[in-house]
């Protein structure tokens, strides 16, 4: 009998195999979690235990809903709403930087948002393959996942990226057009709300990122028709303190898709942010 699987998504994760994420289940005794109050820890090394499969994004609302209380004296009641924990809450009480299990929450509810008309030329990319493509071992499974979200029949592509605990958004423009054309000029931008972290340290793990999500899907571009679509790093708003940066790019990603042209113009970026714009105005969005 093959491995059971919870839920529907894509991408399950496999938790009777080896998982930095389970870590922590290993590193605390089975007896103590026993007897613990249910968390995500608890649930966790239950279906481990039980050798089944959960994805990714319901690990994250676990992590997001039933926090773990070990070596804590505090058992807080949870209020649960008809719908469940309503993640969509005021950013500006959010003072410690997202994880990304938050940032996929709020995304979720940002994208939930926008229009069915507006969606249709967008898709966006996990907030962890980007880091996840960067170790050898993951990088086909990342691809494979990329494969499946058919980029290449999208105008944009949302691929917000946490580096070194950072967080920035690159938007692939016009992937779907030919790389020769003249009116619909393929390229990518960078937006980061720490210009003095040097957001071009990236450029080459990206570059290297896009020229492999063309060969795995068999695209006909040559390596040097790929090497000069152009990555733009446009001024926008700077976050004021080290916390900022995923509410930033949950900012930009919304200003980006509301105002998204029918054609993305290169002599006109960033068309749809201000440099001038307070950084108060990031949390009036939500």
């Amino acid at each position: 009998m093959g491995k059971r699987k919870l839920g529907h998504e894509s991408n399950p994760v496999d938790l009777a195999s080896p998982n930095p994420i389970f870590y922590v289940v290993a590193e605390v005794p089975i007896d103590v979690i026993k007897h613990h109050r249910t968390c995500w820890l608890h649930v966790l090394a239950y279906l481990h235990a039980h050798k089944m499969k959960m994805s990714r994004q319901r690990i994250r609302r676990l992590q997001l809903t039933a926090p773990c209380l070990l070596g804590t004296s505090n058992f807080p009641r949870r209020k649960r709403s008809e719908r469940g924990v309503k993640c969509k809450i005021a950013i500006s009480k959010q003072k410690k930087k997202l994880n990304s299990g938050e940032f996929e929450c709020y995304l979720e509810n940002l994208w939930r948002s926008f229009s069915e008309d507006k969606k249709t030329c967008f898709t966006y990319l996990d907030s962890l393959w980007f880091n996840l493509y960067l170790k050898k071992s993951k990088r086909a499974n990342v691809l494979t996942w990329i494969k499946k979200k058919h980029i290449f029949s999208k105008k944009y592509v949302l691929v917000p990226i946490v580096c070194w605990g950072h967080w920035s958004l690159l938007i692939f423009c016009h992937f779907n057009e030919n790389l020769q054309s003249n009116t619909k000029t393929p390229c990518m931008l960078l937006l980061d709300s720490l210009e003095m972290a040097n957001p071009r340290r990236l450029e080459a793990d990206i570059r290297k990122f896009v020229f492999d999500i063309y060969k795995a899907e068999d695209r006909p571009e040559t390596r040097e028709l790929i090497s000069k679509i152009p990555l733009l790093v446009p001024k926008v708003p700077q976050q004021t303190n080290g916390e900022e940066c995923g509410n930033f790019v949950l900012y930009f990603i919304n200003l980006f898709v509301e105002g998204a042209p029918e054609n993305f113009s290169i002599d006109s970026y960033p068309y749809f942010v201000s440099s001038s714009l307070l950084p108060g105005l990031l949390y009036a969005v939500f």
